[in-house]
């Protein structure tokens, strides 16, 4: 009954990487098909051959921050103080100098000591430049000192924060990687080629910045094409470019996204697709980066907050505001605004409410929120919302009346709203969103309501489908099921991930057409949940798909095994098949790499656990608790193990500490009030079984487990009310039929 559990937590890692949407057009057989130009490097020409057809838009490209995304180091690319100037923060000091030509920091290295380092390559150019440095096994690391390009000036990017030269986050640690965080958004046909063997990179690219093939791909066909055919009259959709022009507006968007979304990168070899989840896996508007409400909080970019907006639903595209080359707004100011919305309407003082031509009568300042990020970067909210101060007042999410209005109460600024426009307020997602995400005893049906309005985005529907994963009820799970019909891949995706929680019995046979989804994220979900399933019990049809869509996981889970987490998600996987040493080898490399991952030492000490080496795996627990003594979950899994060692008094205290950290873990107070039940502690076992409940009221094993406690006690009045409670919970459920009859009811 105690035997503990396996956590099996799935992490998304952050890869910022180019999206290539490609073209399939039939045509001469001389041309090579679109779909094998990634592997072709020399396709890849440079931009020069672009300049002689599209001077104007080369000209605008050279003036922007995408041909300054990484170049060598020079006097016109440098653009920070290195005349021997010293900069001191969080207890690191450093300094920036030249010797002759070259470029050098000296800095603390991944030892503590002190240390020169070469800047090899410059990174980015305005609002901040960043330096790359090399390593031994191919490696380039971004130190935490960037310069300042409107200030003058070196800051630290972890301003306040002193980290340790061991650390994650240091410069030279996993999180500063430029071949796994950076490279593929810097440059051209970046290949990152990373052996999990040697723990090295022979990451090569065909052009080091940014260019002109970036989005519009290999350009030796198009112009071969162009020089040839073209010429003799012929005509392709496209000309053998993507993103010509005219393209359709998804082809656009998907081509900006992946350098411009919090996404993770399937595999490094792509498929041809309009799909982006053949490629890539964007991050939904989740509590683990963003507000309650959708809006931005964490470094999230933009395609997440934009597939939000009505904007995007209407056909607004990146272009529509931005020129794709210069990089810049097309039209200053409210102009950008006002090329789709009436200005005599909404550019006047009787909608804005403050006086012309100020900052505060700009649309971007009431409804695009902007925040700093990397020190000084200021990125806008792309949701395009309505402040709703009536939300802060009632669910403490941020506003945009507050960023200026720091003097005023919420209530104030509510108020205010009221008196402009009338109590009214048009529905918002997030009024349903924000209760949603709660994942309380309310939370259920407000998830339910998003996913049945029409009107509501597809991201947010997405989103809703992940939380009621955290909802094991009968109704949520049919809901969930449901999903999988989803004609939007994201939708599909998350009802899979969401299905984790419930039993196989209640999925298998919903599940497994997905084995062979026409999306590849799709495929990679659903051969994540069939993983558990005996071999025995797939059924004939899904075995071939199910072969497939494994090794399509496989690979996705191998190539990200350069990132900490990736070695993490990797274990996880062989835990599943309970190939308990690759579960335990990766799990130890992932450590490696980031010592303060405790999802990795909770999983960790269980397959210790498996292999019954219990003393390694409290040893595991007990240094998760050193990186953080306050996490509930760690003294869970403490007292599972305990209680599986016979060791009772220290199981029960252990289980006492995660109830007075406020776990909201139905496990914990189930297995807890068990415990105690079964020492005869019953007035004890009773108190923490309905102190589960109040948290989790919608959890119908811990009315199970209380009427228990009660018959065991022989308190048959309270067993037969709790009972009641169960059965109006969960009456069909067949592990409380027993316990129904038993008590006549």
């Amino acid at each position: 009954m105690y035997k503990k559990s396996l956590l099996l937590i799935f992490i998304s890692v952050v890869l910022l990487v180019i999206f290539r949407v490609f073209i399939v057009d039939s045509c001469t057989s001389k041309y090579i098909k679109y779909s094998d130009l990634e592997s072709h490097s020399k396709e890849y020409v440079g931009d020069q051959s672009c300049k002689k057809c599209h001077e104007k838009e080369f000209k605008d490209w050279k003036q922007s921050h995408h041909y300054m995304s990484m170049l060598p180091p020079n006097d016109s690319t440098v653009k920070g103080d290195f005349n021997n100037v010293s900069y001191t923060a969080d207890g690191v000091s450093s300094r920036f100098y030249k010797k002759g030509s070259r470029y050098y920091i000296f800095t603390e290295g991944d030892d503590g000591k002190y240390h020169e380092f070469e800047v090899k390559y410059i990174f980015g150019f305005t609002p901040l430049q960043q330096y790359l440095v090399q390593f031994p096994g191919g490696r380039m690391q971004v130190p935490r000192l960037s310069y300042d390009v409107i200030k003058k000036k070196w800051f630290n990017q972890y301003a306040g924060q002193n980290i340790p030269s061991h650390d994650w986050l240091h410069w030279t640690g996993n999180a500063q990687n430029w071949n796994t965080m950076c490279a593929t958004c810097h440059s051209t046909n970046l290949r990152k080629n990373y052996d999990v063997k040697t723990d090295t990179y022979k990451t090569s690219y065909s052009i080091i910045n940014v260019s002109c093939e970036s989005c519009h791909g290999a350009a030796k066909q198009h112009i071969d094409f162009i020089n040839g055919d073209y010429k003799s009259g012929s005509r392709v959709a496209g000309s053998f470019m993507k993103l010509a022009k005219n393209s359709k507006p998804l082809e656009e968007i998907n081509t900006c996204a992946p350098c411009h979304a919090r996404i993770s990168e399937i595999n490094g070899k792509h498929i041809p697709s309009s799909e982006i989840m053949d490629n890539y896996i964007p991050q939904i508007p989740d509590t683990e980066f963003y507000h309650a409400d959708g809006q931005v909080n964490d470094e999230d970019y933009i395609y997440t907050s934009f597939l939000q907006s009505k904007m995007y639903h209407k056909g607004v595209t990146c272009s529509t505001c931005h020129d794709p080359h210069s990089a810049k707004q097309k039209r200053p100011g409210n102009q950008a605004c006002t090329l789709c919305h009436l200005p005599t309407k909404y550019d006047v003082p009787k909608h804005t409410f403050h006086k012309a031509g100020t900052p505060a009568a700009e649309c971007k300042n009431c409804h695009m929120p902007g925040k700093l990020y990397m020190g000084n970067d200021l990125r806008h909210d792309h949701s395009f919302r309505v402040p709703r101060p009536d939300l802060s007042i009632k669910y403490g999410t941020p506003n945009a009346c507050s960023n200026c209005h720091k003097d005023k109460s919420e209530k104030v600024l509510a108020d205010a709203i009221v008196k402009w426009y009338g109590p009214k307020r048009v529905y918002h997602f997030a009024e349903d969103l924000i209760p949603g995400s709660r994942l309380d005893a309310n939370s259920e049906k407000h998830l339910t309501s998003l996913i049945n309005n029409k009107f509501v985005p597809k991201i947010i529907k997405a989103t809703a489908t992940f939380y009621l994963g955290s909802l094991p009820t009968q109704t949520s799970l049919k809901t969930i099921l449901g999903r999988l019909a989803s004609n939007d891949a994201q939708n599909r995706y998350r009802a899979l991930r969401s299905l984790a929680s419930f039993p196989s019995e209640s999925w298998i046979d919903a599940v497994g057409p997905l084995l062979s989804d026409k999306v590849r994220a799709v495929r990679i979900a659903a051969a994540d949940l069939y993983i558990i399933i005996p071999r025995d019990q797939v059924r004939p049809e899904y075995e071939k798909a199910f072969s497939a869509a494994q090794a399509e996981l496989e690979k996705s889970l191998r190539f990200q095994t350069d990132f900490s987490t990736g070695n993490v998600m990797l274990a996880d996987y062989y835990l599943k098949l309970k190939d308990y040493p690759n579960a335990e080898k990766f799990y130890l490399r992932g450590l490696k790499k980031d010592i303060n991952m405790n999802y990795a030492l909770l999983n960790l000490s269980a397959v210790y656990n498996e292999q019954g080496k219990n003393k390694q795996a409290l040893n595991a627990l007990e240094l998760a608790l050193k990186n953080d003594a306050t996490n509930e979950r760690v003294y869970y899994n403490m007292a599972l193990l305990h209680n599986e060692m016979n060791n009772i008094p220290a199981a029960e205290k252990s289980f006492a500490k995660a109830v007075e950290l406020k776990s909201t873990n139905s496990r914990v107070y189930y297995n807890y009030g068990l415990l105690l039940n079964q020492s005869k502690k019953y007035a004890a076992a009773v108190s923490v079984l309905q102190k589960g409940i109040q948290i989790n009221p919608s959890d119908s094993e811990l009315y199970y487990a209380l009427t228990y406690v009660y018959m065991e006690a022989n308190n048959k009045v309270k067993a037969v009310q709790t009972a009641i409670q169960l059965k109006q919970l969960d009456p069909n459920n067949p592990n409380y039929q027993q316990i129904f009859s038993s008590l006549g009811i």
